[in-house]
């Protein structure tokens, strides 16, 4: 096996940290040199939206918002809300927590309209919005998301004109794949 090296400037050559790599296989085709079959297309229209990363800490947030419930870790022992979710509180360290249920209300705290949109599912879809939402239960908490005119509704649903700073918002869940739910944001005057 060999390793690409770099030539430096101080004690003679490094190995490069992006060695060269053989070129991912195609879609549909294995690594090796047998062809799999290309899946089925997803019947939703948008396959290719990002999905969240779900890990061990973030767990109950995502299960609860498959319930259509916003809830946020909060720490048990002095009762401080955080996110996004972590094992140990800040303000106490101390590593008990539960989730508490919020209204499911805020404003929002920021936006921004995407000029290009970077991914094709995206394009498909510009003009979209990217929220900051502050929680009403909880100002100093903000949460991602996108402004939508209903649940289902595509990104691109709410005109970029009318969005403003501090405009009030409330949740709505969308299932975004199998077993996915994404907390989405409709403004409360529509």
């Amino acid at each position: 096996m060999s390793t690409s090296m770099k030539a430096t400037t101080d004690n003679g050559p490094q190995p490069d940290p992006h060695p060269a790599r053989e070129p991912a296989p195609e879609p549909g085709q294995a690594s090796g040199t047998a062809q799999q079959p290309a899946p089925d297309p997803d019947p939703d229209p948008d396959p290719a939206l990002l999905l969240p990363v779900i890990d061990d800490d973030g767990a109950p947030f995502w299960e609860y918002a498959a319930r259509h419930e916003l809830r946020v870790q909060s720490c048990a022992a002095c009762g401080e809300l955080r996110f996004p979710p972590r094992p140990c509180c800040p303000h106490c360290q101390s590593f008990d927590h539960n989730w508490r249920r919020m209204s499911g209300r805020g404003r929002v705290w920021s936006y921004v309209v995407p000029h290009p949109p970077l991914l094709p599912a995206y394009a498909a879809q510009a003009p979209y919005n990217a929220v900051l939402v502050e929680l009403a239960d909880a100002p100093h908490i903000r949460l991602a998301g996108n402004l939508v005119t209903a649940a289902d509704a595509p990104l691109n649903s709410v005109d970029p004109a009318r969005i403003r700073i501090g405009a009030a918002v409330k949740v709505a869940f969308r299932e975004q794949a199998p077993g996915v739910t994404v907390p989405r944001w409709l403004l409360e005057r529509p």
